[in-house]
């Protein structure tokens, strides 16, 4: 019975196409609006934890703010020190200082922040050499003027791509002459640094023959392996107090604050745009019920001779669910098969990671049917009720 209650649902909708499409375009509208804000919800979070994750979520960025806050004064050498000493879940804690300075090479000119660095520099960032090498310890002590290029910077001196060993000038009142010893490979941005196009220089040399290091501009610290880095932070904002006692004098933040902020609003946003979609889908049922009643009124004559042959409320209760389900269940179809293709359009517009939530078909399928039921249980009702002479007699 429940599958002949099928067959003659698709009956009914193909000898009455128009009243069907227009029945179900709500649902399929409702439907499709939850699954594509789904989708560009999921999207958004996964492409921005993606590149907030290319940053390094297991590091933590401090400054100072205010140019006469305690900070300033604190923001010392010194300090990385004992942070990495005092701060449970640290790994290393360097210091960044950096300028815009001019580096030419023959001609060819760029101008660039020139960072000072030390040996772990690149660990910290997990920023990998293409050619030569990275800063060393060696160069530090010895403060040797050698420089490491970032990929766009090479790429602009040294078109033909043999920098190692060649000498560059960088000019900071009066032009000093750096041996490249390395080029960077391509790298994502990450808080204040952009990574490809910068150059570096060991701290020792640029406190020397470029600019005198009086104050740290800010530190970098990498969090240990399986420490929660949000925890951490909180312990270094604990620490820095303790030292200035005003914590308007200071920021800690990492990529991984960024990325947590980034997705309880992407998820907040969410709900409150589903909620919003959620609306047409139970307009959608209340056309559903309207549509349902018509059909109870056209085929009453129907109604009634199934009645006169046998047929029970419950069969003919039945007959009407069944094709109430049926056609919502057809408009979620339909409806998640649209919200994927409009989703994935705009993905591909806004360069974002194509990530559809499978949860919210399911959902979106379950929803439906219900739909389907509660808006299709009073039609079934009142058409299981009427009586077959009154029926036989409808005109």
């Amino acid at each position: 019975m429940f599958f002949e209650n099928i067959r003659l649902a698709f009956k009914d909708f193909a000898s009455n196409k128009l009243r069907t499409f227009l029945s179900i375009l709500g649902i399929v509208i409702g439907v499709a609006s939850i699954i594509t804000i789904t989708t560009l919800g999921r999207s958004a979070t996964v492409s921005i934890q993606t590149q907030v994750s290319s940053m390094g979520l297991n590091s933590i960025n401090i400054f100072p703010r205010g140019n006469d806050s305690e900070a300033r004064r604190i923001f010392t050498e010194k300090l990385a020190g004992e942070l990495e000493e005092k701060i449970d879940g640290l790994n290393h804690v360097i210091a960044v200082n950096q300028r815009s300075m001019l580096i030419k090479r023959g001609k060819k000119s760029y101008r660039t922040n020139v960072i000072a660095v030390n040996s772990i520099f690149g660990e910290v960032f997990d920023y990998e050499v293409d050619a030569g090498r990275f800063v060393s310890t060696e160069d530090e002590r010895r403060r040797k003027s050698v420089v490491v290029l970032g990929s766009d910077v090479a790429e602009r001196l040294f078109p033909d791509g043999d920098a190692i060993g060649k000498y560059v000038r960088i000019y900071r009142k009066q032009a000093k002459s750096f041996r490249v010893i390395g080029v960077m490979k391509t790298r994502t941005g990450a808080m204040r640094m952009d990574f490809d196009s910068s150059v570096y220089v060991p701290r020792s040399t640029f406190d020397k023959r470029l600019q005198r290091i009086t104050r740290v501009q800010y530190y970098v610290a990498s969090v240990e392996d399986g420490a929660d880095v949000l925890e951490v932070s909180g312990r270094i904002e604990d620490y820095l107090f303790s030292l200035t006692n005003d914590e308007e004098s200071y920021r800690v933040i990492s990529p991984a604050t960024i990325a947590n902020i980034y997705t309880n609003i992407t998820n907040t946003l969410n709900l409150f745009l589903t909620g919003i979609a959620a609306i047409s889908l139970l307009v959608g049922g209340i056309g559903i019920m309207n549509i349902m009643l018509v059909s109870v009124a056209e085929r009453t004559k129907e109604i009634g001779i199934r009645k006169a042959l046998g047929a029970t409320p419950g069969i003919i209760r039945g007959q009407f669910l069944v094709e109430s389900v049926v056609l919502t269940l057809f408009g979620g179809i339909i409806g998640i098969a649209l919200g994927l293709l409009l989703s994935y359009v705009l993905t591909v517009f806004l360069k974002w990671i194509f990530a559809p939530r499978f949860a919210a078909f399911v959902l979106a399928l379950l929803f439906s049917s219900a739909v389907g039921i509660f808006f299709g249980l009073y039609p079934a009702i009142r058409a299981s009720k009427l009586q077959p002479v009154e029926a036989l007699m409808y005109e």
